[in-house]
């Protein structure tokens, strides 16, 4: 808990409130989960995951997406050494520890292809070799809802493979106040490094002990399967919204989700609380739509909002 709090505070020299965005990033890490923001520009997303990776000392590269993107841009290639006759690999910016995909959604679907590879199994094949990725590896994706010109629709598979889908809102007054100011009077903090990958590794064993009572467990389940049977949860209204609901994958990581929040909130044991803290952030991005709900209006969210709502709380 020590190290978490370390942590948060070497992020907060240069990040102003955020906290859910913050809390959900370290979230990431210690359940060893990719995660995809979603928020107009300038609301930090980048220094956020910048920072984290200099506060626990991990490689970190940045890759721009863009439309006229290759695979071999992120994964790397086989380039011919004319001095020896042989080909040899140069490895992409995928090989590191943190990759920051920024806006996600500009990259074509080759490229998306090759990034499930890397955040599904997370190894690299590069020709013939298949290349293992050093631990940790997290994706951390930032995609602008706004742009519409030259942006391409995560594919569902994609979506999945991300634990958190987690959008970024604006500062409040004061906060924007205070960014202002540390910005014009050049006030933010160096990044210090307080924590190590052994000490991630040591706070994703403490988190993985935070106990999890069968009833919350059975909660879990309950809230994935409402999504996908709204009527047996007598959310008849549902029922022609929703085209898909969540995947056996938002079981597993609401799971994981769920202690690492307890975890980081310094309980030993996870509540309902937790439980209705990410519910939103696991299953926004994996319940699928019904045109009838996008020509109304209804989102992911005002779904998950009625599912809570209807399974009762243990």
């Amino acid at each position: 808990m020590e190290t978490i709090n370390r942590i948060r505070q070497e992020v907060h020299k240069v990040v102003v409130g955020q906290e859910k965005m913050v809390e959900s990033l370290l979230v990431g890490l210690i359940c060893q989960g990719h995660i995809l923001l979603e928020g107009v520009p300038g609301l930090a997303k980048t220094t956020t995951i910048n920072a984290l990776a200099k506060a626990l000392g991990l490689d970190f590269k940045r890759v721009q997406f863009t439309p006229d993107l290759l695979p071999s841009d992120i994964i790397g290639t086989e380039v011919y050494d004319p001095s020896k006759n042989i080909f040899k690999i140069k490895q992409g910016p995928v090989f590191t520890n943190l990759l920051l995909a920024d806006e996600i959604n500009r990259a074509p679907a080759k490229v998306q292809s090759a990034l499930l590879e890397v955040m599904q199994e997370r190894q690299v094949t590069i020709g013939d070799d298949t290349f293992k990725l050093d631990l940790p590896f997290l994706v951390m994706a930032t995609q602008n809802p706004v742009e519409q010109e030259g942006a391409y629709e995560l594919p569902e598979a994609q979506l999945d493979r991300f634990l958190m889908k987690v959008i970024v809102g604006y500062n409040s007054k004061s906060e924007e106040l205070e960014i202002a100011r540390r910005v014009s009077n050049n006030a933010f903090g160096k990044i210090e490094q307080v924590a190590n990958k052994d000490d991630l590794m040591r706070v994703r064993d403490e988190a993985m002990d935070v106990h999890l009572d069968p009833e919350i467990e059975k909660y879990i389940i309950e809230l994935i399967f409402a999504t996908r049977e709204p009527t047996k949860y007598g959310l008849n209204s549902l029922e022609e919204y929703i085209e898909f609901g969540a995947s056996p994958r938002a079981s597993i990581d609401m799971y994981k989700a769920s202690r690492a929040v307890a975890y980081i909130k310094g309980q030993d044991f996870v509540s309902p609380i937790e439980i209705a803290y990410i519910a939103k952030e696991i299953l926004r991005h994996r319940i699928i739509l019904s045109y009838e709900a996008q020509a109304e209006g209804i989102t992911q969210d005002m779904i998950i909002e009625k599912v809570l709502a209807a399974v009762p709380i243990p």
